[in-house]
């Protein structure tokens, strides 16, 4: 005789397609830090990595939006860790994370426009799994 351990959201009474969503979420944090990582480390080592678009307001040295990116994804990628670990703080650091994350690829348009919207679509996601998940109410 076998016994299955619940899923967690059938422990808690939550829904399983919000939770999954979280889990979602929580590896979308770690595959966003891991990107802004490679991003950082690009920006760092070679100035001339990305081209500028046009003329832009928020124009930084590509060295110091290697740092802003490098930063951010390291803490994106341990909120990622505490997501997938179940902490309800985490998803609250991970909001407000994901809101940076959006913001700063959102300023970083004019070096890598399509890679960008894609990571803000991302970042979008993310705000909106974490939000969406209640694990005291049921569906």
């Amino acid at each position: 005789m076998t016994t299955t351990t619940p899923h967690r959201a059938d422990r808690v009474g939550g829904s399983p397609w919000a939770a999954g969503g979280t889990v979602f979420a929580g590896v979308l944090l770690l595959v966003d830090g891991v990107l802004a990582i490679l991003q950082g480390i690009s920006g760092i080592a070679r100035n001339d990595v990305y081209a500028l678009v046009g003329n832009y307001a928020f124009k930084f040295d590509l060295a110091s939006w290697g740092w802003v990116h490098l930063g951010l994804g390291i803490v994106l990628v341990l909120t990622g860790m505490g997501v997938l670990g179940g902490s309800p703080m985490a998803r609250y650091v991970g909001v407000a994370l994901a809101g940076l994350s959006v913001l700063a690829n959102f300023l970083f348009l004019p070096y890598s426009p399509v890679w960008s919207v894609v990571l803000i679509a991302m970042g979008v996601f993310i705000i909106w799994s974490l939000c969406t998940y209640r694990p005291g109410r049921t569906a």
